[in-house]
């Protein structure tokens, strides 16, 4: 398998009252405070030559709504990075709102199980590279709601539907790695790509180091989500920076 040095290196920032956290196999009680001011750590991700950013509204998602606007319009004006922003999203209205708000993509997660139809019906109304969709695992079962309920869907039958329907682009997380910087679920990533080869699939969660990165290229993987990881000094800014640096 050929390794994909164009994956991307797309950042989270993760937002709880306006302020960058990171929480630990999605538990609000296991929440850590990185930073008070999310557009000062944009703008250093951009100043290492991050293109790209993933942006989820923790306030959001547990309330059914997106809280977080303000921060997405702030680094969507005060930098040039692509984000795809996500939590909370669960009416056209919502998406429309996001993009205007200046992001690329609007994140989607549980409404594309729960409301499938009213899901494919974005892809059609704002176009496929507007919709990222964001599927989450526990033993290749979809979970949803913030990882509280696991479904008997699994991934691959979710996929093929959303793709049939027009999907372009996913990430996926296995819940059972997120945070836990315990490396990706590799063979998982594989099985999907080896599936749906058409499918721009970013891996996220378990990241805990720069081979992990290379590991994914590997498998063909378009982009990768990292989190914790650089928030805890694993990988430094000075290793993604030279990482970036030898791979454009």
């Amino acid at each position: 398998m050929k390794t994909n040095h164009n994956m991307q290196i797309i950042p989270a920032i993760d937002l709880i009252d306006g302020k960058c956290v990171r929480l630990t196999q999605g538990d609000y009680l296991k929440k850590t405070i990185y930073n008070e001011n999310p557009l000062e750590v944009a703008k250093q991700f951009e100043g290492i030559g991050i293109k790209r950013l993933h942006l989820v509204d923790l306030d959001g998602a547990k309330s059914g709504e997106v809280v977080n606007f303000k921060v997405l319009e702030k680094i969507a004006n005060s930098t040039k990075l692509m984000i795809d922003f996500g939590g909370g999203i669960k009416t056209t209205e919502m998406v429309q709102n996001v993009l205007d708000a200046g992001a690329s993509m609007a994140t989607v997660g549980s409404i594309a199980v729960k409301n499938v139809e009213l899901f494919y019906s974005w892809i059609k109304q704002f176009g496929s590279s507007r919709i990222f969709l964001g599927a989450d695992v526990k033993n290749e079962l979809i979970a949803i709601s913030g990882w509280l309920e696991t479904t008997e869907l699994h991934i691959l039958d979710f996929l093929r539907g959303a793709l049939h329907n027009g999907l372009t682009q996913a990430f996926c997380t296995d819940v059972s790695k997120d945070g836990m910087l315990e490396g990706p679920s590799i063979d998982l990533y594989k099985k999907i790509i080896e599936t749906f080869p058409q499918l721009e699939l970013v891996a996220s969660g378990g990241v805990a180091k720069l081979n992990d990165i290379e590991n994914l290229g590997l498998t063909g993987c378009s982009g990768v989500i990292i989190g914790k990881a650089i928030y805890e000094n694993r990988i430094s800014m000075n290793e993604l920076e030279n990482y970036l640096k030898h791979v454009n």
